[in-house]
């Protein structure tokens, strides 16, 4: 009998699994379950996105694209990004397309962290990011943000945290699972910060485009003396409902992106063709269906808003991403507790915040990328199971 136990990395073997798929598979397993519990557009990717990667089939597009992908993509991704963020990135050595923005975080993490090199993480926060600094042989240390402060990173917070072994501050704004956003006059102080310690800061703005309200996202490299020392994530999956075609890109100084870019090599060759031609399309004319569909998120946003500080749960009105992150205190259970219950007891499915860190624990992320029907209902559903606890 083989001990396997002897062949798995220790970091691998002690890895925790997702707290978000769990609720998504009992989901599954359930009839008549309303699933507020994974963060994917409902909308179906734009037709004329879905059209430019069938034409790229038909036309045979099939073969392995340069590593760092297609020159027509990284130079649209060049143009989206000064044209959204004032950002400019040279196409040949300062973008890299990626299969998500998922594998852009993990190559950014393995190609600026050596052992015991720390990297601070925001929480509550999205769930790579811990188990993707300690594969990297980094020293995740979390600094737990504050319901009272809208789950904002303050100066005060960061500079407690930060140490001789500090490499990288992951920056994940807008946020999930909380919502929570950082404008202009919030980042002042953490830039400050950032380039008094030096430290490389690896921002993550996929949800960059579902921002709400009459200020735009501004990204933490446009700000003074940032550009040279930050790496943006984004990608396709959220602003263009594009989640299963993987699509993602990293940008930043070519110093940082070359050793990203040779790893990437190695390990993935290239990102999918088909999906990168599909990506063209939707940066060269996709910019009102990202307007439609905001308008979208936005009117739900509203209406959950409401709904759960109707019932009690009291929740702060997020300005990004499509999640909403109320607290469920006043029930006087834990957020696994209540999760399950509300599953088997009303068959609606969310998910602990605890998920998303230790400091998520008394509150629950809802998904609000789903109908106003399937809101609606659900709403109906938590309102019965709140009644049935007292």
């Amino acid at each position: 009998m083989i001990d396997y136990s002897k062949h798995i990395n220790e970091k691998a073997s002690s890895m925790k699994p997702s707290g978000i798929r769990r609720f998504f598979d009992i989901a599954n397993e359930m009839e008549d379950v309303i699933s507020l519990s994974v963060g994917e557009p409902d909308f179906l990717t734009p037709w004329h996105i879905r059209e430019a990667g069938i034409t790229s089939l038909e036309k045979g597009r099939t073969r392995y694209t340069p590593n760092r992908g297609l020159m027509m993509l990284r130079e649209e991704i060049g143009r989206f990004m000064k044209r959204k963020y004032h950002l400019t990135y040279q196409p040949d050595s300062e973008v890299l397309v990626t299969v998500g923005g998922s594998e852009a975080i993990d190559m950014a993490l393995r190609c600026l962290v050596s052992p015991g090199d720390e990297v601070i993480i925001p929480e509550p926060c999205f769930v790579c990011y811990d188990p993707m600094t300690r594969m990297a042989g980094g020293v995740p240390v979390t600094i737990p943000t504050k319901a009272e402060n809208e789950f904002r990173l303050t100066a005060e917070e960061l500079e407690a945290a930060i140490t001789e072994k500090t490499r990288v501050l992951i920056f994940p704004f807008p946020n999930n699972p909380t919502g929570a956003i950082m404008r202009e006059e919030h980042m002042t102080e953490i830039v400050e910060l950032c380039i008094k310690h030096d430290l490389i800061v690896l921002s993550d703005e996929i949800y960059s485009e579902l921002t709400y309200g009459d200020r735009p996202h501004v990204s933490i490299a446009a700000m003074p003396g940032m550009w040279e020392r930050t790496i943006v994530i984004n990608g396709f999956s959220k602003t263009y409902a594009m989640t299963g075609w993987r699509m993602g890109y990293a940008v930043g100084p070519k110093e940082l992106i070359a050793p990203m870019t040779k790893l990437h090599q190695y390990a993935i060759m290239s990102a999918p063709t088909t999906s990168q031609y599909a990506a063209i399309e939707a940066l060269k004319n996709g910019d009102d269906d990202i307007a439609e569909m905001r308008d979208q998120y936005d009117m739900r946003r509203r209406l959950i808003v409401d709904g759960l500080n109707r019932l009690g749960l009291t929740c702060f009105e997020p300005e990004g991403a499509f999640y909403v992150f109320p607290s469920i205190q006043s029930t006087g259970m834990t957020s696994a507790e209540f999760c399950e219950r509300l599953i088997y007891d009303k068959h609606v499915a969310v998910v602990p915040g605890s998920a998303f860190g230790d400091c998520g624990e008394g509150f629950i992320r809802i998904s609000y990328a789903y109908s106003i029907k399937h809101l609606t209902e659900a709403l109906s559903r938590m309102g019965e199971f709140l009644k049935e606890l007292k």
